[in-house]
C-alpha cells in the first residue's frame, strides 16, 4: 500500500537511506541522518508536497518524495524528485509504483516539471528514470567529492503536464487541501 509517510515511519526510512549515505556515492550526504532527522524531513516535505512510502504490512519497502527544485519564485512549478527502495525489494516495481503515485499528486497540485539528480554513472537508476519518461538534460561534472573522488551528477527531467500558456499557481498537496475543507 502506498500512503503518505509520517513520523512513525522515520526509523525504517532512515535504515533504507543509511547505506546510500555511508557505503556508496548515490547520495552526496556523507553522514546518515537518524530517525529524528528523517521525521523532521518528512514533516517539512508533507507541508508542501508529499513524502510517500510503500507499506507492506508495516514494512516500509521504499519511499519517494518531491522537494523544491530551487527557491526562486519562477521555479515554483518545478520539483526535484527522489526515490529509494530497500535493497531486498528492488526489481519488484516498488519504485515505479511510488513514482506513479507521486507524479499524479504533483500534477493535481499544478506542477509542470520533475527533475532527478543522479550520480553518473549509475546505469540502474538512469535506466529506471528513463523508463519512467525522464530525459537527460545535463551533467554537472565533478560537482561533489565523496569517497576519495570527484563525482558527476546528471540531471534528468520529466514533463508532468504540457505548458499551455501562463500557469495557475501551484496548489497545496491534496492531503492539506482536504484538511482545510
Amino acid at each position: 500500500m502506498i500512503r503518505l509517510a509520517n513520523a512513525d515511519d522515520a526509523p525504517q526510512i532512515a535504515a533504507i537511506y543509511r547505506p546510500f549515505c555511508l557505503d556508496n556515492c548515490v547520495s552526496f550526504e556523507t553522514g546518515a541522518p537518524d530517525a529524528a532527522e528523517m521525521a523532521a524531513r518528512v514533516g517539512r516535505i508533507n507541508r508542501r508536497y508529499a513524502w510517500l512510502v510503500d507499506d507492506a504490512g508495516g514494512i516500509i519497502r521504499g519511499y519517494a518524495y518531491a522537494s523544491p527544485h530551487r527557491e526562486r519564485a519562477a521555479y515554483r512549478w518545478a520539483v526535484e524528485v527522489t526515490v529509494y527502495v530497500h535493497e531486498s525489494h528492488r526489481g519488484e516495481g516498488v519504485g515505479r509504483a511510488l513514482y506513479a503515485d507521486l507524479f499524479g499528486r504533483l500534477r493535481e497540485q499544478g506542477l509542470y516539471r520533475a527533475n532527478a539528480g543522479i550520480l553518473v554513472p549509475n546505469p540502474a537508476s538512469q535506466a529506471f528514470h528513463e523508463s519512467m519518461g525522464f530525459t537527460l538534460v545535463g551533467i554537472y561534472k565533478k560537482i561533489g567529492y565523496k569517497l576519495g573522488a570527484w563525482r558527476d551528477v546528471g540531471w534528468w527531467q520529466l514533463a508532468l503536464r504540457p505548458e499551455d500558456g501562463a500557469p495557475l499557481e501551484p496548489g497545496p498537496p491534496a492531503h492539506l487541501a482536504q484538511m482545510s475543507l
